[in-house]
């Protein structure tokens, strides 16, 4: 059985993933493919490049997870200037390109084909307003196009398309693996109404919110009409994209979801075994 995983957009809602991604390292099963939307490219493509999750998990903690730990995660692999990544007084405020370039593990594969797994990434193309699905050639430009969220993140120029964030077009593309897996698992980090009471909106998380909000929208739109086999929504609501130094707290919200992950892997594992491809981390067909 060939297992697809899907991992939607969200922003700091997307460290959810990894959580997910545990279950299927503790379990010893690897996904036959993963398609990724925005943080679910950025951390797809570090798991279909062989990362374990637990490796992914000690890499955000010591990038994010404090007051300024990314700058000075930038400052240390950064070697050019300061300006070559961000933009004061443009429509974005940082370079899409420079800033994963710096963010994401600096041995992370060049190319699509280096990856372990096969990987798609979902960007949206600007001037046409469709979807752009990136299954090969360089991987750094394809999943900053993913992610380069609009007012933040600058588009990017990829194989002659002007590419911005995917969660405006196809936010969880547990389509793209259908046709391709056996089963299909997808994590949908969108959010969701939130319990907890906040003042006033700042103008950026009005932009962001409404953002967000369009992109839950997109994925209950798309669910009427078809759904994954399994669909996982961590409770992770409460969370505001640029929430990254709550990943602790994202973390623990992520516990429901992966244990129902975990309960669905180890019954495909005690399930029938078909001839092809439900995979252990030892690369051996169960």
């Amino acid at each position: 059985m060939r297992i697809g995983l899907a991992l939607g957009g969200g922003g700091a809602r997307g460290l959810a993933h990894i959580a997910i991604l545990e279950a299927f390292d503790e379990l010893g099963i690897k996904p036959a493919m993963i398609a990724g939307t925005s943080i679910g490219a950025l951390v797809g493509a570090a798991y279909a490049a062989g990362m374990p999750a637990s490796e992914i998990r000690l890499y955000c903690k010591a990038a994010f997870a404090r007051r300024g730990a990314l700058l000075r995660h930038l400052y240390f692999r950064w070697q050019g200037r300061f300006w070559d990544f961000w933009r004061p007084g443009s429509p974005a405020l940082f370079k899409s390109e420079r800033i994963f370039e710096l963010v994401l593990p600096a041995d992370l594969p060049k190319t699509f084909e280096a990856l372990e797994i096969p990987f798609r990434s979902v960007a949206a193309d600007f001037v046409t307003q469709s979807e752009y699905v990136s299954t090969s050639g360089p991987l750094l430009p394809a999943i900053a196009a993913s992610a380069a969220l609009p007012a933040l993140l600058t588009p990017v120029q990829l194989d002659g398309h002007i590419l911005i964030d995917g969660g405006f077009v196809n936010p969880l593309p547990f389509d793209l693996l259908t046709a391709h897996t056996d089963f299909c698992i997808a994590v949908d980090v969108s959010g969701g109404v939130s319990e907890e009471r906040r003042g006033f909106p700042k103008p950026i998380e009005t932009l962001l919110g409404a953002q967000q909000l369009a992109l839950r929208s997109i994925v209950n739109a798309k669910l009427k009409f078809s759904a994954p086999d399994l669909l996982l929504r961590p409770a992770v609501g409460l969370f505001q994209v640029l929430d990254f130094r709550r990943m602790d707290e994202i973390f623990a919200a992520s516990a429901q979801a992966k244990e129902q992950a975990l309960r669905t892997l180890a019954g495909l594992l005690e399930g029938p075994r078909s001839p092809a491809q439900l995979l252990p981390a030892d690369g051996k067909t169960l």
